[in-house]
């Protein structure tokens, strides 16, 4: 089956465009009297999204399939589109190029397609009539949403050049800080960089150094907002970021609902984001088996899988928005540990697991845990966990996205599946009798989700894995999913 790539983003196959529903990433319009007044809000919600194609007519019949009605006029269709999308009073941004509109040919019927990609965080929010609070859209299954004011503040605060962390708080003393968690600090930065050139400073000079603290306009040293998050008390902290909230769970079993935690608002520890990574990081790795191996004597407590999980929980502190709802959330189950965030993706979910391209929400965050041996740089961190899981042969690990809030999720299943293969035959007149249905919760689930595994699918249809497999292996074979990965780490995906 024939398929198209533009901008990262994989197009549906035109010859088959009745096996595809609306929803996330594509919107039909029948058009057949002219470029529609509502084509610019889903324009605005693709690019703040996670980008879609619109088709132009296409009509949606009430089983829900698209259909081809033949547009009199496409190039008109075109011209008109290209004229507003470059009126900076109708449309913030122009985000496309031209062989993102095409006129396709289906059966002798004439549509149009506008591919529209996800924004560049510079560009967001794209927004339509000259108002962002009241023009920005952004995509939720099959509708367009109005963007909530948190929600483009959120994006006006990733689009600013400096990031967020750099922030001198004028409004905030020094002696926000908690100097005990500064001289953790100081002693494990002296232990991974011997005789750095900062060693002897004074404490003050050495966070001025570090970017935790800055100079304001007065010519008064305050902390920043970086400062505040690693080295604050929390109680300081929750002027700055009234969300702000770190929590580490561990749920043995269902029925509990969790037999350890440990909360940034408990009053019995500073409750900062460097102190908050040691408590945890030992939490999640004391049940990693580490191998009797010395170096000049010493025993190397180390493995790849520990570093993947430093890595882990580095992103998710460092990446945070801490002006999103939420806050961090941490959960240790037996075989699953998963790291969840406020804020989106900066960059392309895509492009974040091939690695290479480093846009950080908190860059001075990124330098403060670097220099204490923590953390990548050059945007390795993701595919160093993946290649690690993958050398495992473990399940591959999971990121969600979601909007409303943003919000950043990373599973990482611990172990190998211990999945048993069950036979079954797909041609059971009661699974025939069923599948049609079975089918269209699959659909209608990733329409919201970017991906599913097979057992998400079991659980959802409350059927074994054995027949979930079967209804995703139909779906692709119909040309509806695609999938990535083999054997255990496959993943499957909406083809738009």
């Amino acid at each position: 089956m024939k398929m198209h790539k533009y901008g990262g983003l994989t197009m549906i196959d035109f010859t088959n465009i009745e096996k595809y529903k609306e929803n996330n990433r594509i919107e039909a319009k029948k058009a057949v009297g002219g470029l529609p007044h509502s084509i610019w809000e889903t324009y605005s919600a693709f690019a703040n999204t996670l980008g879609g194609i619109i088709l132009l007519g296409v009509e949606e019949l009430a089983d829900k399939s698209l259909h081809p009605v033949d547009l009199p006029d496409p190039k008109k269709i075109i011209k008109d589109f290209w004229n507003i999308v470059n009126n900076t009073n109708k449309v913030s941004a122009n985000i496309l190029s031209d062989k993102d509109v095409t006129i396709e040919n289906i059966n002798g019927k004439h549509i149009v397609a506008i591919r529209v990609p996800r924004a560049q965080r510079s560009d967001k929010p794209v927004y339509i009539d000259g108002n962002p609070l009241s023009g920005s859209y952004r995509r939720n299954g099959e509708g367009d949403y109005k963007c909530t004011k948190e929600e483009v503040q959120a994006m006006m605060r990733d689009a600013a050049i400096k990031t967020q962390d750099m922030l001198v708080l004028e409004n905030m003393r020094l002696d926000a800080f908690d100097y005990d968690s500064v001289k953790r600090y100081r002693i494990r930065m002296k232990n991974y960089r011997p005789g750095h050139v900062w060693e002897e400073l004074e404490d003050i000079e050495f966070l001025y150094k570090l970017g935790a603290v800055g100079r304001s306009n007065d010519g008064k040293m305050h902390p920043t907002a970086a400062g505040l998050l690693m080295f604050g008390y929390e109680y300081e902290i929750v002027k700055e970021f009234p969300a702000y909230f770190l929590d580490y769970q561990e749920q043995d079993d269902s029925n509990t609902r969790w037999t350890d935690r440990i909360v940034s608002s408990s009053g019995n520890w500073s409750g900062n984001i460097y102190d908050f990574y040691f408590r945890v990081f030992n939490k999640i790795t004391q049940d990693i088996k580490v191998p009797f191996k010395l170096d000049v004597g010493d025993r190397i407590d180390d493995t790849p899988i520990h570093k993947a999980l430093r890595e882990a929980l580095a992103n998710c502190l460092i990446n945070a928005d801490y002006y999103g709802r939420q806050g961090i959330v941490i959960i240790k189950k037996k075989n699953i540990i998963t790291f969840s965030n406020p804020g989106g993706f900066r960059i392309d979910v895509e492009a974040a697991k091939s690695g290479g391209i480093s846009d950080p929400r908190n860059s001075t965050l990124i330098k403060m845990f670097n220099l204490i041996d923590i953390g990548e740089r050059a945007g390795s961190g993701i595919p160093n966990i993946f290649n690690v899981w993958k050398k495992q042969d473990w399940p591959i690990p999971i990121i969600d996205e979601s909007f409303e809030p943003d919000r950043i999720t990373l599973s990482l299943l611990i172990g190998k599946s211990s999945d048993k293969k069950v036979a079954i035959k797909c041609s059971d007149k009661t699974i025939k009798n069923k599948s049609q249905i079975q089918k269209q919760a699959v659909i209608n689930y990733l329409t919201k989700k970017r991906f599913t595994k097979t057992t998400e699918i079991a659980e959802l249809l409350g059927v074994k894995n054995a027949r979930a497999r079967c209804l995703l292996g139909e779906l692709v074979l119909e040309g509806i999913i695609v999938t990535e990965g083999e054997n255990r780490n496959r993943i499957y995906k909406l083809k738009a």
